[in-house]
């Protein structure tokens, strides 16, 4: 088993490793920016360096900060998380060139599954379905963007090839707004990504969002740990997550699950792993792959009992899967809600000190989270500071475990979005499954309305 790694992330995710490490009695090195150094996981870890100041391009975004720590610590390998450089080819390749083990998938892997198009075209090499879509990159020449807009049909969606995180999206309904909306959509995937290429698929009106977790250990092992159903978006970011999928069965979860085990074998994949796709009328359609560990992993760890996380250092110490596709039994179905510091009127981000905080219990819950009474939200990275999962035997005990636990949990001082997802868990159709993608954001949008219209009348009264 590996000695020491480097954890190359903050946060819940950054905790949830030091605590896999833990019991699998690896020594652990906390990197951190100067705004973290009261973070829970940088106080528990063996040993801690800083990297740099807050902001994260000079710090958790800095490759030669991080390979150092290695260096200087003696460490084995290093455990991107996920955001940051956990899907960065080019850090993965400078760590193992470096010497050390990069716990996740090998670098021409996120190469190849980093850019969409190769992606795709990866994917319909390995029988897995696509949405229809152009083929080739979109390009200058308009008169063939028109053609190949006029075959796929619309509405259609515009797509940066490097893109992830909701941006570099532009729905397009009718011809005259076809060439504005892909050199629109090229200027903001080049500011973003630093890419312009983009491409254009068929915009699917109603789908829900499935996704379907792999492991694979690159020694050509490699299964499918059941489904996940991520449809309560907003602006294209998940906010509610559950396992298994309502309404899916075990054989459309067979049918699914063994073609993506197939296409891991066939691209060498290593590592946990996520084949992303958009579900409608009984048809899965590929968008993408992440090849890291998920933000919602933990339901899927719950309803099977796997430990992804001890799976990953695992597999890259050098160990094959522990166990077989066969081994893989699901049981119950588990919930989880993203706990964000962010304003429910508006969702800016919000920064400030936690006064008072108490975490739910309970039979089925479980906290992810690496706040505490005291500590302060720094203003610098991702708004999402908790998660909470809740298991039961069935979806509806699931729920309303989640409830109680969402109505025990306080977090004083700054604003968050517990009584929003206090809210969705209350939602009728959410209670009846299978809503989709759009759902949450045409209720929101609804209530949005609804608070200006209020705020108006106020304002003329």
């Amino acid at each position: 088993m590996l000695d020491k790694i480097v954890i190359a992330n903050r946060g819940e995710i950054a905790l949830r490793i030091l605590r896999a490490c833990k019991e699998l009695g690896i020594k652990t090195v906390a990197v951190h920016s100067t705004a973290d150094r009261d973070l829970k996981h940088v106080l528990l870890a063996d040993e801690t360096v800083c990297i740099g100041p807050a902001p994260s391009i000079k710090s958790y975004l800095n490759i030669p900060a991080i390979i150092s720590a290695a260096e200087i610590t003696g460490s084995a390998a290093i455990h991107p998380g996920y955001g940051f450089l956990s899907e960065n080819a080019d850090f993965a390749e400078q760590v193992e060139r470096s010497g050390f083990i990069f716990i996740g998938p090998r670098a021409e892997t996120i190469r190849l599954m980093g850019d969409k198009v190769s992606a795709i075209n990866a994917m319909k090499k390995a029988g897995i379905p696509c949405i229809p879509g152009s083929d080739a990159l979109t390009g200058e020449d308009m008169d063939k963007n028109f053609v190949i807009a006029n075959c796929i049909g619309y509405p259609m969606i515009i797509k940066a090839s490097g893109g992830g995180g909701g941006r570099g999206m532009r729905v397009v309904y009718a011809k005259e707004d076809l060439e504005a909306s892909i050199g629109m959509t090229r200027v903001e995937a080049k500011a973003a990504f630093n890419n312009d290429i983009v491409y254009m698929e068929k915009y699917l009106k109603n789908p829900r969002h499935i996704e379907v977790q792999v492991i694979a250990d690159g020694q050509g092992n490699a299964l499918y740990l059941a489904e996940r159903d991520c449809s309560m978006q907003r602006r294209h970011q998940k906010v509610v997550e559950e396992a298994p999928a309502p309404g899916s069965t075990e054989e459309l979860r067979r049918l699914i699950g063994e073609r993506c085990v197939k296409a891991c074998l066939e691209i060498g994949y290593r590592s946990a792993g996520t084949f992303e796709f958009l579900y409608e009328n009984d048809e899965f359609f590929f968008i993408e792959m992440n090849t890291r560990i998920q933000v919602e992993h933990p339901v899927t760890e719950m309803i099977t009992g796997v430990d992804l996380i001890k799976e990953q250092l695992r597999i890259a110490a050098g160990y094959p899967l522990s166990l077989k596709q066969n081994d893989v039994k699901i049981f119950g179905h588990a919930v989880e809600c993203r706990i964000n510091a962010e304003d429910p009127i508006n969702f800016l981000p919000s920064s400030g000190k936690i006064t008072r905080f108490h975490a739910p219990g309970g039979l089925g819950v479980r906290w992810e989270s690496h706040i505490y009474a005291g500590y302060s939200v720094p203003p610098f990275y991702d708004s999402m500071i908790g998660k909470l999962i809740c298991f039961g035997e069935t979806r509806s005990v699931a729920i309303a475990r989640m409830k109680n636990a969402l109505a025990e949990l306080i977090i004083d001082g700054i604003k968050t979005n517990i009584d929003l997802q206090l809210q969705i868990m209350n939602d009728q159709h959410f209670q009846q499954g299978g809503a989709d993608i759009h759902y949450l954001e045409k209720k929101l949008g609804f209530q949005e309305n609804k608070v200006l219209r209020e705020r108006f009348l106020v304002k003329e009264s």
